[in-house]
C-alpha cells in the first residue's frame, strides 16, 4: 500500500511538473514575443488584426451574416497575410533564438580566435574618428554570427586586409566606392559600396538620414553591428540589435567594437581597457601639444625653458 502511494505522489508530482514547464515555456515565448514587437511597426498591425477579430465577434453576435461571410473567408489567407506583414519581425525572432543558443566550447573557441588587441580595433576607431573630424560619412557594418553575404553580393568584392588608408581612400568623397557601405567579414574588408534594407521603426528619429536608418535596419535583421560616421555633423554613432548610441569618441567606440566582438568579457574589465586607452590618448594628446608648442618658440627660448625646467645649465647647445 505505501509503495502504491508512493506511486501516486510521484505520478502527481510529475503531472504538476510537466504544467509548471509548460506555463514557462508558454510564459517564455509571451515575453519574448511582446520585447520583439515593442516599438515596431508590428505593433500597429496587431492593433489591426485584434480589430478584425472583434468586429468578427461582433458580428456573430449581433447575426450579421454577411460581415461572418466575408471574414470566414479572408480568415483563409490570414496565416499567409501574417507571414507576410510580419517576415522582418519573424527573421527577427529566429536569428535571436539561434544566437541566443551559446555552447560552451563554442565561447572558448571564440576567445582563441578573437584575441583583444588585434590591430584592426584601432584601425578601424583611428578611421573613424579621423573621418569625423573631417566630415565624412562613412558606414561600416561588422558581421558576426548571421552571415551577410547578400548584402556583400550588392556591393563591390575587396577581400582586404583592414586598415586605417584603406577605410579613409573608400570613404573619401572624390572615389566611387564612398557611396554605399563597407562590410567587414572575418576581420577582412569584404566589400564596398554595398545597399542595406532601411529600418521600418516608427520611432527612429526623423533627424537621422539615410546612413543612419540603414545601419538600424541591417542589424534588426541580424546580430551584426555598426560605425556611423555623420556627413553633416561628423558625430560617431554605433548602433546594435536595432539600438543606436551616439556622440561617441574613440576610447568609447573601441570598447563597444570589443565588447561585441568579445561578449564574454566583463564590464569591469572593458571598463579598465577604456581607461587604459583614454590614458593613453591623453599622453599622445599632451606630447602633440608639447612639440607644437616647441616649433612656436624660438630656438633661445626652448634652451631657457629647459635650463629652468631641469635645473641644468645649457650654453651653446652643450649641457654643463
Amino acid at each position: 500500500m505505501h509503495d502504491l502511494w508512493s506511486l501516486v505522489s510521484w505520478v502527481l508530482h510529475m503531472q504538476q511538473l510537466r504544467h509548471l514547464i509548460d506555463i514557462l515555456i508558454v510564459a517564455f515565448l509571451i515575453y519574448e514575443l511582446l520585447r520583439l514587437v515593442h516599438g515596431t511597426r508590428a505593433v500597429q498591425m496587431g492593433g489591426g488584426l485584434i480589430l478584425v477579430g472583434l468586429l468578427y465577434g461582433v458580428s456573430s453576435r449581433f447575426g450579421l451574416s454577411t460581415v461572418q461571410w466575408v471574414l470566414r473567408n479572408a480568415a483563409v489567407y490570414v496565416g499567409f497575410g501574417i507571414i507576410v506583414l510580419f517576415q522582418q519581425e519573424i527573421r527577427s525572432a529566429l536569428t535571436r533564438l539561434g544566437n541566443n543558443i551559446r555552447l560552451p566550447f563554442v565561447r572558448k573557441q571564440q576567445r582563441a580566435r578573437n584575441p583583444f588587441g588585434q590591430e584592426w580595433y584601432d584601425e578601424v576607431v583611428l578611421a573613424a574618428t579621423t573621418l569625423a573630424s573631417e566630415k565624412l560619412g562613412a558606414l561600416i557594418i561588422f558581421e558576426r554570427d548571421v552571415g551577410l553575404k547578400t548584402y556583400v553580393e550588392s556591393g563591390i568584392r575587396l577581400d582586404a586586409r583592414i586598415s586605417y588608408d584603406l577605410l579613409v581612400t573608400i570613404f573619401n568623397k572624390n572615389t566611387t566606392l564612398h557611396d554605399g557601405a563597407v562590410i567587414i567579414s572575418n576581420n577582412r574588408v569584404a566589400a564596398a559600396c554595398c545597399f542595406l534594407p532601411l529600418t521600418q521603426n516608427p520611432l527612429v528619429s526623423r533627424e537621422l538620414g539615410t546612413r543612419h536608418r540603414s545601419a538600424i535596419g541591417v542589424t534588426e535583421d541580424s546580430d551584426a553591428f555598426a560605425v556611423i560616421v555623420s556627413e553633416e555633423t561628423g558625430v560617431i554613432s554605433y548602433a546594435i540589435e536595432g539600438r543606436m548610441k551616439r556622440n561617441l569618441d574613440g576610447p568609447r567606440l573601441r570598447r563597444l567594437i570589443q565588447q561585441a566582438m568579445e561578449p564574454w568579457r566583463s564590464d569591469e574589465e572593458s571598463e579598465e581597457l577604456e581607461t587604459e586607452e583614454r590614458e593613453r590618448e591623453r599622453e599622445i594628446d599632451e606630447l602633440v601639444a608639447a612639440r607644437k608648442r616647441g616649433r612656436n618658440v624660438p630656438y633661445g627660448m626652448q634652451a631657457e625653458s629647459a635650463r629652468h625646467s631641469t635645473g641644468e645649465e645649457v650654453k651653446g647647445g652643450t649641457t654643463l
